[in-house]
């Protein structure tokens, strides 16, 4: 017993007071950390020119997040996987992000796939490939996708097709993880629609030159050919296939929709066919399109900013993620505080139970079997006319 059982009394509440106030001010400070984003872009090497128009989307995002504040840290992979893997790692340690926002790269998405979920934090990623999400099992249920998949491009890209009475189609993709998706989903719905694929070409995207791939596709003699490549590496297939003088019509994938790809194709990438999403023919979207409106408001704040005729398909992505966290970060913070691993498990729930939200490209319903959520709403065939990518139909 304390000698003195009053003064004993006191130091004892006096301590359990002290143990409280650290309590209320750890709380505190969490709240007022607010939410940290961690976010990993392509802004060099051969997809700067996907990754510098997310960053500039980024770039216009609020500073608060579901009424938090929000900070964002972001950090250039450089297109290399290692790089993005290096950068995931750094941004769940030493900046103890509640969210990652990227990568705009595919393998570098799904090398990044182990870290978050070790880490149990979402992954927002801004690619095109599906294997980033499906199946939704293991490390893939941290994992959340803010484009459209290639199986649903490659759906309206085949329909298309189809109605215009092509049968074969040459192949020359890229050899990495966005060639391998697109291959596997164009084989399925070429299948489907009796369009045969008449030879498989691949190339690297820092490749100079892909004169044996495009005379091995022409000697097949393919009613149509299909270039699946992403940013201006699409380019060297078409003019190749355009100086060797092929006829027929040229298809490429979602990944070109970027200023650079028009500056650089010039006159052997007009008449390309490509599906995309709404925000990169907006203005030529009908008026019935239900995601023209938001389309129409993103893209004029973007030109506004950063020129006329800038806005891609990848700004569009990165746009949509800011309304996505918005809402999941307003329902998260009602369970627990930010900076915490409780906040981080109700956000990636919160995220799952995203429900009709209109984003730039698409209108977005996610569950726990689909953690992309578009639907045929945000894939549209389009075609570069006059030097511009317009809308061609849905």
């Amino acid at each position: 017993m304390h000698p003195n059982p009053t003064l004993g009394r006191f130091k004892r509440h006096a301590a359990a007071a002290a143990i409280g106030l650290c309590a209320a001010l750890a709380a505190l400070g969490a709240h007022a950390k607010g939410v940290t984003v961690g976010i990993d872009l392509s802004t060099t090497g051969p997809a700067a020119a996907i990754g510098l128009s997310s960053q500039k989307a980024v770039q216009m995002w609020p500073r608060q997040l579901g009424g938090e504040d929000a900070k964002y840290v972001i950090l250039d992979d450089a297109s290399d996987p290692g790089n993005a893997v290096r950068n995931v790692r750094r941004l769940l340690t030493e900046d103890t992000v509640d969210v990652i926002v990227g990568p705009n790269v595919t393998a570098a998405a799904l090398a990044a796939l182990d870290p978050v979920a070790a880490a149990t934090t979402p992954m927002i990623t801004l690619v095109g490939s599906g294997s980033v999400v499906e199946p939704q099992e293991g490390s893939r249920t941290w994992a959340f996708k803010m484009a459209q998949n290639d199986s649903a491009m490659a759906d309206v890209m085949t329909r298309y097709m189809s109605a215009h009475n092509v049968k074969t189609v040459g192949f020359i993709g890229f050899a990495d993880g966005y060639g391998d998706s697109w291959l596997k989903q164009f084989s399925q719905f070429a299948q489907i629609r009796s369009i045969r694929i008449v030879d498989v070409e691949r190339y690297n995207r820092t490749d100079t030159s892909v004169t044996g791939q495009v005379l091995k596709v022409m000697s097949a003699h393919p009613d149509a050919v299909l270039v699946a490549g992403s940013g201006t590496p699409a380019v060297l297939p078409e003019r190749e296939l355009k100086a060797r003088g092929f006829k027929g019509p040229i298809y490429q994938t979602h990944g070109i929709a970027t200023p650079e790809f028009l500056k650089l194709g010039g006159k052997d990438v007009e008449g390309t066919l490509f599906p995309t999403q709404p925000v990169v023919v907006a203005q030529s979207l009908p008026s019935s399109h239900p995601v023209k409106k938001a389309a129409m408001t993103f893209v004029n704040q973007y030109e506004a900013s950063y020129g006329a005729g800038t806005v891609t398909q990848f700004a569009g992505d990165a746009a949509g993620v800011w309304p996505l966290l918005n809402a999941a970060v307003s329902s998260a913070s009602k369970v627990a505080q930010p900076g915490t691993p409780a906040f981080r498990a109700a956000l990636r729930a919160a995220l799952e139970q995203t429900h009709d939200l209109i984003v730039p490209n698409g209108i977005v319903n996610m569950s726990a079997h689909d953690h992309v959520g578009l639907d045929q709403r945000a894939s549209v065939m389009g075609e570069i006319k006059d030097g511009k990518f317009v809308y061609l139909s849905q």
